[in-house]
């Protein structure tokens, strides 16, 4: 009987075992891959953060949305890494199980009561809809609990603890520290449509043998003699029910979308100059060198801004002097608070208006610039990282 068990004992182990170390495996890479995604461009996933703060009345929690968010990604980056090195194994089972549930619920919450378009799990580079996210957390929660319930059978690559003290203090530090530079430094990879190289008039329209959005709508009429009300739609109504009089259309048709089609990538870019006028070509089609400064909310701006954008609007005005360039500053903030703006600063930037979503998507950083030349991306900068009057015309304007 001894011999007979035996085998059947080794062979369960040897199960548990492969499912445990797949489901390591699997999920230290996914939560190491969200997590840098997601740190690639902290500020992104806080305006997403945002989102969920509205939903859940939660506003107090606005102006810390980009921190918040630095330390959801790094948990990530830590979390998943941990597990592969089978290091801190009951801290790491409960975080991710804790991570994951609430993750399930936020998903959940959004696809179910459809509060959030995008649940920002891997940022701007893989959008994926709440139905699909909720679907990925509940395979996700599958191999948690594996790695939750077999935990005692981990064993950690390290066994010395002044090692494993070293170690995990470097993961630590480089994976909060990635956020943070990108926050200043902004993203390492740009998934956004105003990334450099991009040409910005191309990414507005409808390319040639593309086709957008399929929509069906949905017209109720009622007829005139009989007062008969029914629903029908657009193809039905223009099959002869429009030529007959007795039928008359009940308020405004609704639309259904019957096929998704090709997504313009800027679809939303309207620049306005303070009297309203729509001046968006003339700035887009720049033949000359156009720096375009990006100030979001300008009343938002903190003392390092200001100072930021001081020396952003000296090295423009020195410039401007030796070359002929354009420099205009694009904000979402009232007409009142951009002059006021300009009257104290003394800018020689030109103030236009533009919606806060487009802005926010051209650079993650306010104040931010984009160097411009026929509605092509050149170059972007942070507030921190914009070049002297003597890097700029040695790598762009003296060329």
């Amino acid at each position: 009987m001894e011999t007979n068990f035996t085998p059947t004992r080794k062979k369960k182990t040897n199960t548990i075992d492969i499912a445990l170390g797949f489901s390591r495996l699997f999920v230290g890479v996914l939560f190491i891959f969200s997590g840098l995604i997601k740190a690639n461009d902290p500020t992104g996933f806080g305006y997403k953060l945002q989102e969920y703060f509205l939903v859940f009345h939660m506003d107090f929690l606005h102006d810390y949305s980009t921190w918040l968010a630095v330390l959801i990604c790094g948990l990530e980056i830590v979390l998943g890494v941990f597990l592969l090195l089978g290091i801190y194994k009951n801290k790491v089972a409960w975080g991710l199980l804790l991570l994951t549930v609430f993750f399930l619920f936020l998903t959940f919450y959004s696809a179910f009561f459809e509060v959030v378009s995008s649940c920002g799990c891997f940022g701007d580079a893989i959008p994926l809809t709440p139905w699909q996210s909720f679907i990925k957390d509940i395979i996700l929660l599958i191999f948690v609990f594996i790695i939750f319930k077999y935990r005692t059978r981990i064993t950690p690559i390290f066994s010395n603890s002044t090692t494993i003290g070293l170690v995990s203090t470097l993961i630590v530090l480089l994976a909060f520290g990635i956020g943070i530079y990108t926050i200043y430094f902004l993203p390492f990879i740009d998934f956004l449509p105003y990334k450099e190289g991009n040409n910005i008039p191309a990414l507005r329209v409808l390319p040639e043998g593309e086709k957008g959005d399929l929509y069906e709508y949905i017209y109720e009429i009622k007829h005139k003699q009989t007062a008969e009300v029914k629903k029908v739609t657009d193809k039905e109504y223009m099959n002869g029910i429009w030529e007959d009089d007795n039928w008359e259309i009940i308020g405004e048709p609704t639309s259904k979308l019957i096929k998704k089609g090709y997504q313009i990538p800027i679809p939303d870019l309207v620049i306005s100059d303070m009297e309203g006028n729509d001046v968006t070509e003339e700035i887009i089609t720049n033949p000359y060198y156009n720096f375009v400064v990006v100030s979001t909310y300008a009343d938002q701006l903190s003392l390092a801004d200001i100072i930021a954008l001081d020396r952003i609007n000296t090295t423009i005005r020195d410039l401007a002097t030796d070359y002929n360039l354009r420099a205009i500053l694009l904000t979402a903030s009232p007409s009142q608070v951009a002059r006021g703006l300009h009257d104290e600063m003394d800018l020689v930037l030109e103030t236009f208006y533009v919606d806060a979503v487009p802005l926010k998507s051209m650079v993650r950083s306010n104040p931010g610039v984009l160097l411009l030349q026929n509605g092509t991306v050149i170059k972007k900068w942070s507030k921190i990282t914009f070049p002297s009057k003597e890097e700029l015309e040695e790598d762009y304007l003296g060329k």
